[in-house]
């Protein structure tokens, strides 16, 4: 009798195009009534052929699972470390920063919403009409080993989303000797933490409330434990973690709450662990609230040390890791404009002349 059955395809760097080029979902299951499963992030979105999951970069074509962002570049930008934030794995260092497009939550609050929603980013690349830049795995280091930094950190977008390019990219930057930093909202499987984890050596996640109303008014299909069940097994895995908390007023600012976000960081991840406390600034759907009193920041700072964590951090003049106004892609890739920003159709043969991506935006004729 069949059964469902659940692929993990294995990064090969012999096989790698130069070219932007659909890659296969990294964990994916084909399921007996024709429809092909995502397990990246915890959505575990169900496709048929020309369906795109929750995220919107990941494709279903004639039963196969896509990535459509693989190797597309959002933003990329240099700065220290401690930005990410972190503060306790090679202080001092410099890190470059990159992001795709396309997210598994839609926070109300969202600073970033072009490159972490990224919807007419992606819609582009299904429609065969991108300009985005396409940088492989290979080229990424060579950039990060040009700008002379010591790590690349996945941020701006969620990481789970570009898993494949995220595992890929770790993968060579270990053997090139730079470390990697997963910056994430922790929505994510077992089974792609355990992808990442033995390349990855960093992961700073939010734990954003333990209030399941707040959880589920960003992401219907969310809990607070699943959440800090994938913190917990990040770190069991030996990936190195620290965690961090937008206090918003109204939304997640509860003193006894935030309490028992550091009493969890206590007793699952220990007194060492920093927890970092940072200010939410308003905009998007929350632009009608204030932005976070210092008073609460420092009064929350005050009860963490109370519950007995050591490394405690409160940062009144920054909110979420965002991508800040600098150089622009092609400047840090040293490749002329109008070469990064060609028209990215698939390589492939599968997806016709016209690179459409997406059944919906397939001629009708």
């Amino acid at each position: 009798m069949p059964t469902d059955t659940q692929t993990s395809v294995k990064f090969n760097p012999e096989k790698m195009t130069q070219r932007y080029q659909l890659q296969e979902t990294r964990l994916q299951e084909k399921m007996l009534d024709g429809t092909t499963r995502c397990h990246l992030c915890s959505w575990r979105c169900r496709l048929k052929h020309g369906q795109r999951g929750f995220c919107q970069a990941h494709v279903n074509r004639n039963g196969t699972l896509y990535n459509l962002s693989y190797g597309i570049i959002s933003a990329i930008d240099v700065s220290p470390i401690e930005d990410k934030p972190v503060k306790h794995f090679q202080p001092g260092s410099q890190v470059m920063s990159i992001g795709s497009y396309g997210c598994s939550f839609r926070c109300g609050g969202c600073h970033n919403l072009d490159i972490s929603w990224g919807v007419s980013a992606l819609d582009g690349l299904a429609k065969g009409e991108s300009t985005e830049a396409y940088v492989s795995p290979q080229q990424m280091i060579e950039v990060a080993q040009r700008h002379q930094v010591q790590g690349i950190a996945f941020t701006y977008s969620e990481p789970a989303v570009w898993l494949e390019y995220v595992s890929d990219v770790a993968q060579l930057a270990r053997e090139a000797g730079l470390y990697t930093v997963y910056v994430s909202n922790s929505f994510v499987t077992d089974e792609a933490l355990k992808e990442i984890a033995p390349h990855v050596d960093v992961l700073c996640s939010d734990v954003k409330s333990l209030d399941e109303e707040f959880y589920q008014d960003i992401c219907r299909a969310s809990k607070v434990q699943d959440i800090l069940n994938s913190i917990e097994m990040a770190n069991k895995l030996g990936m190195h973690v620290e965690t961090r908390t937008n206090i918003i007023p109204t939304k997640n600012d509860d003193l006894d709450m935030l309490k028992g976000i550091a009493q969890w960081i206590y007793d699952k991840l220990g007194s060492d662990s920093p927890w970092h406390i940072t200010k939410f600034f308003p905009a998007y759907k929350l632009s009608d609230l204030p932005s976070t009193p210092t008073e609460l920041m420092n009064k929350t700072y005050d009860v963490a040390k109370q519950v007995g964590l050591k490394n405690v951090y409160v940062y009144d003049d920054k909110g979420c890791d965002c991508a800040d106004e600098n150089l622009t892609v092609s400047e840090y890739l040293s490749i002329d404009a109008d070469e990064v920003y060609t028209i990215k159709k698939c390589a492939a043969s599968c997806c016709g002349d016209e690179g459409i991506l997406l059944k919906k935006y397939e001629s009708k004729d």
